[in-house]
């Protein structure tokens, strides 16, 4: 008489990696639902630093951030940049304005002499338009408006507190 060893079937033994991720699945899934939902969103907002155009020269570059980085005759305060944001939030409070498709952000740069660069900014969008124009002399880093709202933010910058 031959035994018939009874064997038992074997499943086949699950990992404790797999058992710790079916225990906590559901805390990682929402926790991935909540970062997609919320955090990246905010990383990325649109902003007038994101609009600026890529394509220049590096001289017009230079010009570029000459200006949009200029705080005054003290170099303390708010920047151009900063100054053009918030006329632009004023204009659009609570909107996500960058994101509409109506909105349009056209920077020119324009060489004048050997140092001097000629900036126009231009905000296009459903509700308004804001126009600058500005004169930039890389080599003394001073600005000049050449019309009343680019005079006005300079200004602006200028006697920030």
């Amino acid at each position: 008489m031959v035994k018939k060893s009874k064997k038992k079937e074997e499943k086949p033994k699950e990992s404790s990696f797999m058992k710790f991720l079916k225990k906590r699945a559901p805390v990682y899934l929402s926790v991935i639902a909540i970062v997609i939902i919320f955090i990246v969103p905010e990383l990325t907002k649109g902003d007038l630093q994101s609009n600026l155009p890529e394509n220049l020269s590096e001289e017009e570059k230079v010009a570029l951030e000459t200006l949009m980085s200029y705080k005054g005759p003290n170099n303390e305060g708010r920047s151009v940049m900063d100054e053009i944001s918030s006329q632009i939030e004023e204009k659009y409070p609570n909107e996500k304005i960058y994101d509409n498709k109506k909105t349009n952000v056209d920077v020119s740069v324009s060489k004048l002499d050997t140092d001097n660069y000629q900036i126009v900014f231009d905000f296009d969008s459903y509700k308004e338009d804001l126009h600058y124009d500005w004169n930039v002399d890389i080599q003394n880093e001073t600005i000049n408006g050449n019309d009343e709202d680019s005079k006005f933010i300079i200004n602006r910058v200028d006697f920030y507190d």
